[in-house]
């Protein structure tokens, strides 16, 4: 009989997390370490060591689940992609599965955020579901039918190293020449594209390109962005709160941000039509975003009219962890 304790497991650059999860979905335990920083045998030990903890409090063995800043690389086996880079290039999933001594399951963060939303979160009961991380970086997932898709490459969902969308509107040469105005309905468009100036400004994402969704809409990029402009060097949090506030240079910022992410969602609206986006990391609390953004995209959005809706998570920062205990969802 399959077991009825769930463990997800978050392992993050700074703290592994984990949560026990019973049948309906309820915390039975929650605990948390530092992550040791770059030492692979040292990281694969802390999370067995939490695991086993927690199960012999519980006093039960229970499936286990685990998210990551990385993938598993179908031709190796080993992770990529991982911002915690001592990571990549290691078998993580057979170290962790030997050290357990039975199977686990183990997806991308971002993934594992968007499996809980689907399962019992703000999106529950929708088709399809697109999860967005929108913090330091900025991740992605896709869950169609309650099921998590992982894809050919396991990248299915890494929307943030896609380019920025740029859009010119071939009906209204002027705005080529700044009027900022949108041809059909004379709305203002502050940076209907990234201009040259822009993208020189940017800086070069990780991975290694530049122009990636991840260094515009990251909440350093936000910050950098309010900089870039000739604000004050200030955390991301606070140029919001100053936005809500009213503060010109503030509320020019995020207008900014508001036209980027409403650009970089309308093509994933084109591309897989999702119900619903969710929308987690700290960028995720700025309440306007769920109001503005829906409103800027129909622009961009091949239809007549957009349906998909735009909300924050049930579950806050907890739903990477909660994710990660769904992956064994239905068994």
């Amino acid at each position: 009989m399959a077991s009825t304790l769930r463990l997800g497991i978050d392992l993050g650059g700074t703290k592994i997390e984990l949560v026990a999860l019973d049948a309906a979905g309820q915390a039975l335990l929650r605990r948390r370490v530092p992550t040791p920083q770059n030492d692979y045998p040292a990281t694969v030990a802390a999370i067995a060591a939490l695991v086993h903890a927690a199960e012999v409090e519980l006093g039960h063995q229970g499936t286990i689940g685990i998210g990551t800043p990385g993938a598993i690389s179908p031709a190796t086996g080993r992770m990529k992609n991982c911002n915690s880079t001592w990571l990549n290039g290691r078998p993580l999933k057979n170290d962790l599965e030997r050290a357990l001594n039975r199977e686990i399951r183990l997806a991308n963060d971002a993934d594992c955020f968007t499996l809980s939303e689907a399962v019992d979160g703000a999106a529950a009961g929708a088709d399809t579901v697109f999860g967005v991380i929108l913090g330091t970086g900025v991740g992605g997932g896709v869950v169609v039918r309650g099921q998590l898709l992982h894809g050919a490459n396991a990248i299915a969902g890494e929307w943030g190293h896609s380019p920025l969308p740029c859009f010119q509107f071939a009906a209204a040469p002027s705005d080529r020449a700044g009027t900022g105005q949108h041809p059909a309905t004379g709305e203002a468009i502050l940076h209907p594209w990234p201009s040259p100036r822009e993208l020189d400004a940017a800086r070069a994402c990780y991975c290694g390109k530049r122009g990636c969704i991840e260094t515009w809409l990251s909440g350093p990029a936000f910050a950098a962005d309010h900089v870039r402009y000739g604000g004050e060097d200030l955390p991301a949090h606070e140029i919001a709160q100053l936005a809500a506030a009213g503060y010109g240079p503030c509320s020019a910022t995020l207008a900014r941000y508001e036209e980027r992410l409403a650009r970089a969602l309308a093509g994933v609206v084109n591309l897989i039509d999702p119900d619903v986006i969710v929308l987690g990391g700290g960028m995720s609390n700025i309440e306007r975003l769920y109001d503005s953004v829906p409103r800027l995209w129909p622009r961009y959005v091949f239809s007549d009219r957009v349906d998909t809706r735009l909300v924050p998570p049930k579950h806050g920062d907890s739903s990477g962890v909660r994710g990660a205990a769904w992956l064994w969802n239905g068994e």
